[in-house]
């Protein structure tokens, strides 16, 4: 299957972010803030690649149709229910944006960044004047720019790509290397919201999202060599930007360390 072909060619990208030099720098409960509080937005625009798939390959409007292929139509809305309406760890429906937000609260993360963003989204109705005109780091400005210039372009298999090689498919390893580290570096802080998050996300993306998310990009792509072509360059690029994502991370819990 070409989708083995593409991870093959993206490994070096995926080895540099699960051998970041970042994990090693989260030493204390300021660094860990400081992680949590740029990350969120990695969370957050991961639900707009998500809505931006369901808009175009499933109907969103009405009078509803049967758009598209009733497969891929499958594999979007399980992964939106999951995504959008999960549950916390007290069983409550919530989002996985809104369970991390819970997590980030309990132990102490500032949550007002991230909200004076959005409120400032819906304030100017463009997302690209929202994040230029941000405080945000310049590598996670070019991080949230390059999500919304791919769902822009409105091409489904790159949004789906951005979606399943930056994201879906790389966050199982990933997210395990963080937890384990928070688990050995804060035992006396409260992170089992935290935990949980991160578990849940373990969980659904290797067993479940990850595979319908190839599956899905398959079934968008079939024997369409440009397509797959584009797949490749996208996947490429939201590694990229993610690796700088990091990096912006790292070099923010540096400066902060200097300052003491």
């Amino acid at each position: 299957m070409k989708t083995q072909t593409i991870n093959r060619r993206i490994q070096s990208y995926k080895d540099q972010l699960l051998n970041h030099s970042l994990y090693n720098e989260i030493k204390n409960i300021e660094d860990l803030h400081c992680f949590l509080e740029n990350h969120v937005f990695a969370v957050w625009d991961f639900m707009s690649l998500l809505k931006a798939l369901q808009n175009k390959l499933t109907c969103t409007t009405t009078p509803w149709l049967p758009v598209g292929n009733p497969e891929i139509r499958y594999l979007i809305n399980e992964i939106v229910v999951a995504e959008e309406t999960d549950v916390d760890i007290n069983g409550n429906r919530k989002s996985h944006y809104e369970l991390y937000i819970d997590a980030m609260a309990t132990c102490g993360a500032n949550t007002a960044i991230i909200k004076n963003f959005l409120e400032d989204v819906v304030t100017t109705k463009n997302i690209f004047v929202s994040i230029k005109q941000s405080d945000l780091h310049d590598d996670i400005k070019a991080f949230l720019d390059f999500t919304f210039r791919v769902i822009e372009e409105g091409k489904p298999h790159q949004i789906a790509s951005a979606f399943t090689f930056g994201r879906e498919d790389l966050i199982p390893d990933m997210f395990s290397a963080i937890l384990t580290k928070f688990q050995q570096n804060f035992p006396e802080i409260d992170l089992s919201e935290l935990i949980y998050y991160f578990e849940r996300h373990i969980e659904l993306d290797a067993d479940e999202h990850g595979p319908m998310a190839m599956k899905m990009i398959e079934e968008l792509c079939e024997n369409d060599d440009k397509k797959w072509q584009e797949v490749e360059e996208t996947a490429i690029l939201a590694l990229q930007k993610r690796i700088k994502l990091w990096d912006a991370i790292e070099e923010q819990i540096r400066k902060k360390e200097l300052a003491l």
